[in-house]
């Protein structure tokens, strides 16, 4: 028999016929699209000759992002950037591809949650690809302005395209249930048995609900109304702007401002981007403009900024963490004005290869990179080398996770003890290599008060010669007027805490130390 008669022959047992019963059955008799309980299989609204084969770009690069982020434990921040080149997709199409994939990234425990309720096995006996179409699916229905009958036949065109058809249809039949209840609905049937607030607050918002006590907890330390718990976890669900620096002394931002930039709400010499590739503006290949939270601007200028006494130096400074250098970057034209040299350390090779073309725009003579384990510059060779110390400290970042979509979900409480003592071994080492009247500013990109606060109650303890500054009134100086205060009491001093709901940046957490005489 030929190859055609056999399709044809094929196509012959497909045919179907009414047995009078109302169903269709094929001439063996068997009926066609059962489903369970005698209920049609669901498919997508499109007819079978008409359903798409190929994957909607956007959609295909948002995809790909999850996979890479759920397969590879990759950064979707590194990730997405790379796609959205790859497959050249223009300004609206890498809007959408980013929204989808990292909205899809800080809903999934929203999304998980639904998804647990309408399939009938653990999520993690999915193929991880299905789950990852599930999620991008239910973002669409649940948070984006969508269309549900495109939402649904795009995500089963892609699934079909990138998974196979047998995996697409159970992807069209749960996203149909997922789209039967508006999102208001899905939240409220799925905290009606919530245990306590931040259990309800934890699924409303997509948080895991330790992060969720961590952050209440971090209100209360740093002088908030926990009341404000629900603002802080909304902002941290909100897309942020590209912020901008330009690099004093080095660069401006009037071509930004040309190019459709607006002056920052924060700090001067900042500007927020909301047009698209933001290579595009001047300055910013060249280096001399860049991106950077508006949160770190304040931290490097901060330090920068404090008064150090009339009868020391303030030649040398050392930035003890300085990967991936955006902060470095900064401080360096920063001592370039005050013909100051800064030591950007940073021990990791690669990472400190990173530092290294991020201050290239600084002039070579005023920096130099160096690859040692910070805690290193606690040893008898550097004992009071610098004028003033950057400890942007390893955290949990917690206070990031607007920027960083899949981080929520790869953090545990475990983390933070071994965190915390890091921190306190690197402060430890930055007041040993710090002269007498110099000053140290810690950092964490965290609020969480055992990363913060408590840290610098422990170094107090045991430290005879630091003394901690007004921090807050010192961020405030490099602040307009009119911005939210930071500031909240410790001792005789103060720290400061940003946050994303009341300063539009991510929540950085500084305390600025001086090195007092001893006593004898």
């Amino acid at each position: 028999m030929s190859a055609n008669e056999q399709r044809g022959d094929s196509r012959g047992d497909r045919r179907s016929m009414d047995q009078g019963d109302g169903q269709r059955r094929s001439e063996s008799g068997r009926t066609r699209n059962r489903g369970q309980g005698g209920r049609p299989r669901q498919y997508s609204q499109a007819a079978p000759g008409q359903r798409k084969r190929n994957a909607d770009p956007a959609r295909l690069v948002a995809f790909k992002t999850l996979r890479e982020v759920s397969g590879a434990d990759a950064y979707a921040n590194l990730v997405l950037p790379k796609l959205i080149r790859e497959y050249q997709l223009d300004r609206r199409d890498a809007g959408f591809a980013t929204e989808l994939a990292y909205g899809a990234l800080r809903g999934q425990g929203l999304y998980d949650a639904i998804l647990t309720t309408l399939v009938d096995r653990p999520l993690s006996e999915l193929d991880p690809a299905v789950l990852d179409a599930l999620r991008l699916g239910a973002h669409q229905l649940m948070a984006m302005r969508v269309p549900k009958h495109a939402a649904l036949d795009e995500t089963v065109s892609l699934a079909r395209a990138q998974i196979g058809a047998g995996p697409s249809g159970l992807i069209n039949a749960v996203l149909r249930r997922v789209s039967e209840q508006e999102p208001a609905a899905w939240v409220a049937q799925l905290t009606a048995g919530a245990e306590n607030d931040s259990a309800k607050l934890a699924i409303e918002h997509s948080h895991p609900e330790w992060i969720v006590r961590a952050l209440r907890g971090a209100l209360i330390a740093h002088g908030r109304d926990p009341g404000e718990l629900s603002a802080l976890l909304q902002a941290d669900n909100a897309a942020p702007v590209v912020n901008l620096v330009a690099l004093p002394g080095l660069g401006g931002l009037a071509g930004a401002m040309e190019n459709g930039a607006e002056p920052g709400t924060l700090l001067e010499g900042s500007a927020t981007y909301k047009h698209g590739d933001v290579a595009r503006v001047p300055g910013v290949r060249e280096g001399t403009v860049r991106v950077q939270d508006a949160g770190s601007q304040v931290m490097a200028r901060a330090l920068a900024n404090v008064q150090l006494p009339a009868d020391g130096d303030d030649r040398y400074w050392l930035d003890l963490c300085a990967g991936p250098g955006g902060k470095a970057a900064l401080l360096g034209a920063l001592a370039v004005q005050r013909d100051a040299r800064l030591t950007a350390n940073e021990p990791t090779a690669h990472r400190a290869r990173l530092v290294e073309n991020s201050m290239d725009a600084v002039p070579r003579d005023y920096w130099m990179v160096t690859e040692l384990d910070g805690r290193a510059y606690g040893g008898e060779d550097y004992a009071g080398d610098y004028d003033r110390i950057m400890v942007d400290a390893p955290c949990s970042g917690l206070g990031a996770l607007r920027r960083r979509p899949e981080s929520r979900w790869r953090k545990a409480p475990r983390d933070i003890p071994e965190l915390t003592a890091l921190q306190g071994e690197l402060l430890d080492a930055a007041f040993n290599a710090v002269r007498v009247g110099g000053v140290v500013g810690f950092v964490t990109c965290s609020p969480h008060q055992a990363e913060t606060r408590l840290v610098v109650e422990d170094f107090l303890k045991r430290t005879g010669q630091a003394k901690l500054l007004d921090t807050g009134a010192e961020v405030a100086k490099v602040m307009y007027e009119d911005a939210p205060a930071a500031g909240h009491p410790l001792g005789e001093g103060s720290t400061a805490q940003l946050w994303p709901h009341l300063h539009g940046t991510d929540a950085m957490f500084m305390a600025l130390l001086t090195k007092v005489a001893p006593t004898e």
